[in-house]
């Protein structure tokens, strides 16, 4: 068997972790594709309590990466907007054994890169989630604990015209988060990425 048939059965992990502020969480989910068009499965669903200090949660972020499931097959983006960026840093410093990827969410009309940082509309980031779910290409296990919190953000997550032509995208209303939704969108777009600007089968540069 060669080499592009034999990554073609590998399973990639790519996380998604949004960073959270005063009022919001900050959250992981971790999604699984193979090769193709097949479905995206939501394999780890967490947020960590409000107020967490950041260096507990790259603490956090480096024990999931060290499971085994994760080593050497997983892709982290992170959300880098305000202050992202030097949590950033510090996940690099932990040495976390897969390819990170810096986000930031923008309100612009076009994704670009940047000195390694990507700059990414959030309108796109949830148009991915967006069309996984009307393709039933994205598979939400009922088990985990975060589960129903995933469902109902995704239920919750809304696009309101402003007056002058402008877009919000979010979750609205008092009490509402979009954090485990942000964090989702971010795994799928990694993934996304992967696929179409590396190949399937060059394990070493996604990887690497």
């Amino acid at each position: 068997m060669d080499r592009r048939k034999r990554l073609s059965h590998i399973k990639m992990n790519f996380a998604g972790l949004d960073l959270g502020q005063v009022r919001d969480h900050s959250a992981m989910v971790i999604v699984e594709r193979g090769a193709g068009d097949g479905p995206y499965y939501v394999r780890y669903v967490e947020r960590v309590r409000l107020g967490t200090p950041y260096p507990q949660v790259v603490e956090w972020v480096r024990r999931i990466g060290a499971q085994p499931e994760m080593q050497g097959r997983s892709a982290l983006a992170v959300d880098a907007t305000g202050v992202g960026a030097p949590v950033v840093e510090m996940l690099r410093a932990a040495r976390l054994g897969c390819t990170l990827t810096p986000v930031t969410i923008t309100s612009g009309e076009r994704e670009h890169e940047t000195g390694g940082m990507w700059h990414v509309p959030k309108k796109d980031l949830l148009a991915g989630v967006q069309v996984l779910l009307e393709q039933g290409r994205l598979r939400v296990p009922r088990g985990m604990a975060e589960t129903g919190a995933l469902v109902k953000e995704l239920v919750d997550v809304q696009i309101s015209h402003r007056r002058g032509g402008g877009v919000r995208i979010g979750a609205d209303g008092t009490g509402q988060h979009d954090d485990l939704v942000i964090a989702l969108a971010l795994a799928i777009w990694r993934a996304g990425k992967a696929m179409t600007r590396y190949g399937e089968s060059n394990k070493r540069a996604l990887f690497g």
